[in-house]
């Protein structure tokens, strides 16, 4: 069986916030934003949209 996700539904921290801003504004991919920040893509995605953030979709 697979371990379950650990970081489920935990408070977006001030570090994760910038580090969010930062690869938006870079012009990252989605997908690849999630990885990095170690989050799935849908708690991205809405943290984006509450930062009124524009998120580049896979070219």
């Amino acid at each position: 069986m697979t371990k379950p996700f650990e970081r489920h539904r935990q408070a977006w921290t001030p570090d994760e916030i910038q580090k969010l801003h930062t690869l938006a504004k870079k012009g990252m991919a989605l997908k690849a934003i999630a990885k990095a920040l170690t989050r799935s893509e849908e708690s991205v995605k809405e943290r984006a949209k509450a930062d009124q953030l524009g998120i580049n979709k896979l070219r």
